[in-house]
């Protein structure tokens, strides 16, 4: 047998392979074959059909054997065409199982996720935790500067105004904290001293070399005497109104607190008299002004409930008292003293008062208004080149690191940054008016004590960690307190209040909302104890100096609880020989 090459076809008429191909003998010689044109897009048909039944076994004999390659016929094309219609494809993949929450079925997810798929996930994922973490912080920004009771989810009604507003006061001004925000006004000319009282002592550098592993307890000075006088009451400020030196009166602490009004957030007052054509910014006795607010602009609320040490009543008085008392522990007590023009005004002879010097200044804040504060300063320091320098003493007091977070006796070694942030946080208020006051009173420095309980369950005994001192502008600058806007607040509340007829007025602040309120009040309120409820006797900011049996007791209290310590410990102590440990 041999091997068949096939039929090579010519073309005489022309090159290339002929127009009509030559079929081999093995396909069929020249037999029509059924062909037809197909394109690639088309669905395939069908070779062979085995499944043809011929009509009976005579049908059957004498089917062909290639009768199953035949189509040719039109009942097979339309019985072709309704089978392919009917063609459905069979899944015989199991069905899914039911999707599952729990953290296997997540994780097993992820891993099947292409990998471009999951990283948009997880995009999509971050942008969203951003967008809610903005907006819980500014939730909270919005609640705590201005909507304090909805930030401790309390009603409204339980933030009380420092003064009990009667049925008998007129309102005149309602003025919201925006307004405030958009003032500004520069000052022309550099204040000037028209008096200068009283007699301050030297600075004790060696404080700026303390730290928390040398802590120095707080001392309690009982014999020297700390005077709040309000505008009215001082002497010398009745003097200069008599010479006509001003047109408007105030102190430090008034004028400070009107500044910083945009931060505060518990309820305060002043009293606004006009008296012919001055104008006199005082204070109630028994004031808010009078005691320092602790944790004022924090985000949990302080109990309320007074017999707890932790209240916000019991810590303004303690927060005072310290500061008072660390005022005049951080001084030379040799007797060697910078004595100015006049005694201080309010010492009787022979009484001995803090170490505070006053001074009288004023400002021109345009050609028909001028204003006097009286001012202070606590310290004075001899700088490199001979010069004298004034410094304001003021300290911040830690009660409980639980509540505020952040350890002083761990954090003031290498992290004095983070307590000095958490303090701005916490008590905005305080220390933005104590930069206002130092500005107004022309200090070179301030220095901040950092004043700690020496248990936090022991409100008498404290220890002084370390103390830091900053230019006032610079302070300034980096708390973000703008002194054009200052002045801006305190130059339209007295255009304002100028506008008044002559009486008495209260500039209150809104204990619920971010705003201020202006009242017209007899000229009889707040005399002959016309407050319904005054604050009970032992509660009362009193000097130092005035010792009842309620102070001996509490002192006694002190000194025992502090010899029992120092005995327990084998007389190990920080006690001071020049004055009574406190």
């Amino acid at each position: 047998m041999g091997f068949d090459l096939g039929v090579v076809p010519s073309n005489p008429d022309g090159w290339g392979p002929p127009d009509v191909p030559v079929i081999p003998q093995s396909l069929g010689g020249g037999a029509s074959i059924p062909f037809a044109p197909f394109s690639r897009s088309d669905k395939l048909g069908r070779i062979a059909d085995w499944t043809r039944n011929p009509a009976g076994p005579a049908a059957f004999a004498a089917a062909s054997r290639d009768s199953v390659f035949d189509f040719t016929s039109a009942d097979d094309s339309l019985i072709a065409g309704a089978e392919d219609s009917s063609f459905r494809l069979v899944d015989a993949k199991p069905p899914p199982r039911p999707q599952r929450f729990g953290p296997k079925w997540r994780f097993n997810q992820r891993q099947q996720l292409p990998q471009r798929q999951d990283e948009e996930v997880e995009a999509r994922r971050r942008l969203a935790e951003k967008e809610r973490a903005r907006r819980d912080r500014l939730f909270q920004n919005n609640r705590s500067h201005h909507h304090p009771n909805f930030r401790f989810n309390q009603p409204l009604n339980s933030a009380k105004p420092s003064v009990d507003i009667q049925p008998d006061w007129t309102m005149r001004e309602q003025i919201p904290f925006a307004n405030f925000t958009k003032l500004s006004f520069s000052v022309a000319d550099q204040p000037e001293d028209l008096l200068l009282c009283g007699a301050v002592e030297f600075y004790d550098r060696a404080y700026d070399r303390l730290n928390p592993k040398a802590a120095r307890r707080l001392e309690r000075f009982k014999s020297r005497n700390f005077f709040k006088v309000t505008t009215t009451d001082d002497p010398v400020i009745r003097r200069l109104a008599e010479e006509d030196k001003a047109t408007v009166f105030a102190t430090d602490a008034i004028l400070a607190a009107l500044m910083c009004t945009p931060r505060s957030i518990q309820s305060w007052d002043m009293v606004v008299q006009r008296v012919g054509n001055k104008l006199f910014l005082d204070k109630r006795d028994g004031s808010q002004l009078d005691l320092l607010t602790v944790n004022e602009t924090a985000q949990e609320q302080l109990p309320e409930n007074k017999d707890d040490i932790n209240s916000a009543h019991s810590l303004a008085v303690e927060a005072t008292y310290i500061n008072q008392n660390f005022s005049q522990q951080v001084l030379h007590r040799n007797g060697e003293k910078v004595t100015f023009d006049e005694p201080n005004p309010f010492a009787s002879e022979g009484e001995e008062a803090a170490s505070v010097g006053y001074r009288y200044r004023r400002w021109k804040l345009n050609d028909e208004i001028s204003l006097v504060a009286r001012c202070e300063v606590h310290a004075v320091n001899v700088d490199p080149s001979g010069g004298r320098q004034f410094i304001t003493l003021n300290a911040l007091n830690e009660f409980d690191p639980k509540i505020t977070g952040v350890d002083w006796r761990q954090k003031l070694e290498n992290q004095r940054g983070a307590v000095l942030a958490t303090e701005l946080k916490n008590n905005a208020n305080k220390l933005a008016r104590w930069t206002a006051q130092a500005l107004l009173a022309g200090a070179d420095m301030m220095k901040l004590g950092y004043v700690s309980r020496v248990n936090p369950r022991d409100h008498y005994n404290h220890s002084v960690l370390t103390v830091m001192g900053y230019k006032p502008r610079d302070f300034a600058a980096q708390i973000n307190l703008n002194t054009a806007n200052m002045w801006g607040i305190v130059k339209s509340i007295v255009d304002i209040c100028m506008k008044f007829e002559e009486g008495k007025y209260v500039f209150v602040k809104d204990p619920a909302k971010p705003q201020v309120r202006i009242y017209e009040v007899p000229s009889d309120a707040f005399e002959n104890d016309y407050v319904e409820e005054p604050l009970p006797e032992e509660e009362q900011v009193r000097p130092l100096g005035e010792v009842d049996a309620t102070a001996e007791e509490m002192d006694a209290v002190a000194e025992a609880e502090a010899n029992n310590a120092s005995s327990a410990n084998g007389g190990e102590g920080e006690k001071s020989p020049d004055a009574t440990v406190a």
